[in-house]
């Protein structure tokens, strides 16, 4: 009998490909309230405009978009009217609604990173720390950016998913339908 060894097939491991992590991460929340406000934006400022209309035109899903109206109603953004004929219109003008008021009023304060805010409640070392000063000045830089951008400038009258359909009819084999 003989004592041969046989050699099993090796298994190599593939590398996985991880998304590169971002400082700040601006999340869905924030983009769905930027889309929503741009919409609301360009129309007549005596115009209600549906949820439904907002949602369909600016392709955000209902369960964010209810959630998202309500924070920026609450933010003094948008005033809201019940009713079957209700609906949405902004609560200020368009040109005096910043992105970084807008991001402040979904997410919070406008921090790249915990420790450049928290310092010493957030981490040990931000008080030794060669980096916070580099990520202070970042965030500054961003900030101020973002201030400078209204809503108006970026106001879009027909929304994204008829604009989609008219840059490229046929991108998912048939035109999206929008009302």
């Amino acid at each position: 009998m003989s004592t041969r060894r046989v050699r099993l097939p090796v298994r190599r491991r593939t590398a996985t490909v991880t998304p590169r992590s971002s400082i700040m991460n601006v999340g869905r929340r924030v983009d769905y309230a930027v889309r929503a406000l741009c919409y609301l934006a360009a129309q007549p400022p005596d115009r209600l405009v549906s949820r439904a209309e907002i949602e369909r035109r600016q392709n955000i899903p209902p369960h964010f978009l209810s959630k998202i109206l309500r924070a920026l109603v609450g933010a003094g953004f948008l005033h809201s009217v019940s009713g079957v004929r209700g609906g949405f219109r902004l609560g200020r003008p368009p040109r005096e609604i910043s992105l970084r008021a807008v991001y402040e009023g979904v997410e919070g304060r406008l921090s790249l990173i915990d420790c450049v805010d928290r310092r010493e409640g957030f981490c040990c070392f931000a008080g030794v720390c060669t980096q916070i000063d580099v990520w202070s000045g970042a965030q500054q830089v961003l900030g101020a950016y973002l201030e400078k951008i209204s809503i108006g400038d970026i106001a879009d009258r027909h929304g994204l998913m008829p604009r989609l359909r008219e840059q490229s009819p046929n991108a998912w084999g048939h035109a999206p339908k929008v009302a």
